[in-house]
C-alpha cells in the first residue's frame, strides 16, 4: 500500500531499502526556499540501525502490510515476553529488543496488539493508557501542593513516572503509554 511521505506518522513501519523500518519520529519541513519535505527518523527492526530521512512532498512510500493479533501478556520468563493468541491459545514468546522499551506497561492478562508480517511477529501496539500502583514515592513536602511541582514515583513495573506531589505509594495511577507522562490517579 502506497503512502504519501506526508502520511507518514510515528508507529508506522515502512519497505524502505529492501528491508522493513519502524518509524520513530517525524518533523514536516517548509524552507523557506524550495520544496517541502518530510523529515523522517527511521529503526530498521531486523538490524536495529537508525537513520534520518529526507522524504520529497511528491515521493510515494511503501507501508508493509502488517496483520495485527490480538494477545495476551502472561509472564516474562528467562527466554522473553510470553503472549497468548486470543483466538488459538498459542504462545509466543517476544524478545525485549522487538518490544522496544514498551516492557514499563505491560502487566499480566494486558490485551495488547502483536503487529506480524509475513507471519512473523514485528512489534506490539500497546494500549494508549494503563493502571500502574506506586510503589516507591518520595513523601509530599508541605507547602508544595498548590504548586505544579512533579516528583519522581517508581510504579509496579520497575519505570519512573512523574507524578504530582499529592500521589503516594500504594494508589493507582493512569500513565500515557505515548509519552511515559502522569494522567491522573485510577
Amino acid at each position: 500500500m502506497k503512502i504519501s511521505a506526508f502520511d507518514i506518522r510515528p508507529g508506522n513501519i515502512l519497505e524502505y531499502e529492501k528491508g522493513l523500518w519502524r518509524v520513530l519520529k517525524t518533523d514536516f519541513v517548509k524552507p523557506g526556499k524550495g520544496g517541502a519535505f518530510m523529515q523522517v527518523e527511521m529503526k530498521n527492526i531486523e538490524t536495529g540501525t537508525k537513520t534520518n530521512t529526507r522524504f520529497r512532498s511528491e515521493e510515494k512510500m511503501e507501508k508493509a502490510v502488517v496483520e495485527p493479533h490480538t494477545m495476551q501478556f502472561l509472564y516474562v520468563d528467562t527466554n522473553g515476553y510470553v503472549f497468548m493468541d486470543n483466538e488459538s491459545y498459542e504462545q509466543m514468546t517476544l524478545s525485549a529488543e522487538i518490544l522496544e522499551g514498551q516492557t514499563g506497561y505491560l502487566l499480566p492478562n494486558t490485551e495488547i496488539q502483536v503487529n506480524m508480517h509475513n507471519d512473523r511477529p514485528i512489534g506490539i501496539e500497546l494500549p494508549p493508557v494503563v493502571i500502574l500502583e506506586v510503589v516507591e514515592s518520595e513523601p509530599a513536602i508541605k507547602g508544595q501542593t498548590a504548586t505544579g511541582s512533579y516528583k519522581p514515583a517508581k510504579v509496579e513495573t520497575g519505570i519512573t513516572v512523574m507524578v504530582p506531589q499529592f500521589v503516594n505509594a500504594g494508589e493507582k495511577i493512569r500513565v500515557n503509554t505515548v509519552d511515559g507522562s502522569y494522567i491522573d490517579r485510577a
